[in-house]
């Protein structure tokens, strides 16, 4: 059985329990074997055994021990997958964390009123989003600053609502993207202000196929 590490907390203003449960439910029903944990001290610890990494904790403070053990876990072949504020926005000292998710959190024009569509990328033989159409979301829109090597697989056009941005024009962000970080594997989902964001079955749908994407297999863990 893969073993699955989520770590959540931080500001509570993006429900890091209830979102880190949503998960759990997500990856219990994939027969991961699901170790829930409220600290980051959990990142100090042997993450060997883990097949996948799923944090849940916006901006938080991470020291570079714990920082280094994480990345060296991902480099080694363990996967990391999350979301929102909770991957992307989670610890904003850290560069070399930004280095390995792949993006980090600016701004997000109108707060969480904003009405946006997710455009799927049309990706042939892409298993993360096959079969899956556009569909509206109404929360946070995040404006991320990107990693050029990512894979985007989804993406939210701006302006929408209007602010010192518009001027620039239309600009399509990612919204679903992976990356590699040595023999690991990541995925981001910018959904997920909380866990009611994955009642919608396209946002369950996408961190779901994202999960089975990052995580370490059976046979890589030979």
């Amino acid at each position: 059985m893969r073993q699955a590490l989520i770590v959540y907390g931080g500001w509570e203003g993006h429900d890091p329990k209830g979102v880190a449960e949503v998960f759990a439910d997500i990856l219990t029903k994939e027969d991961f074997s699901v170790t829930l944990s409220d600290t980051l001290d959990s990142f100090l610890e042997d993450l060997s055994q883990y097949d996948l990494i799923v944090p849940v904790w916006t901006m938080g403070t991470l020291s570079d021990k714990a920082e280094h053990n994480v990345c060296k876990a991902v480099r080694n072949g363990a996967g990391i997958a999350g979301c929102h504020g909770g991957m992307c926005d989670a610890f904003r000292n850290n560069t070399t964390w930004q280095f390995m998710t792949g993006s980090q959190w600016v701004a997000h024009p109108g707060n969480s009123d904003v009405e946006y569509r997710v455009n799927i990328k049309d990706i042939p033989n892409e298993p993360i989003i096959e079969g899956i159409k556009d569909f509206s979301v109404k929360s946070e829109q995040y404006y991320i600053h990107v990693d050029p090597a990512v894979k985007v697989l989804a993406t939210t056009t701006f302006p929408i609502a209007e602010g010192e941005h518009s001027p620039n024009g239309e600009v399509a962000v990612p919204v679903v993207y992976t990356k590699l970080w040595g023999k690991g594997r990541v995925f981001y989902n910018s959904l997920g202000h909380n866990g009611k964001i994955f009642d919608i079955p396209e946002a369950r749908e996408l961190m779901r196929r994202g999960f089975l994407y990052a995580a370490r297999t059976e046979e890589e863990k030979q």
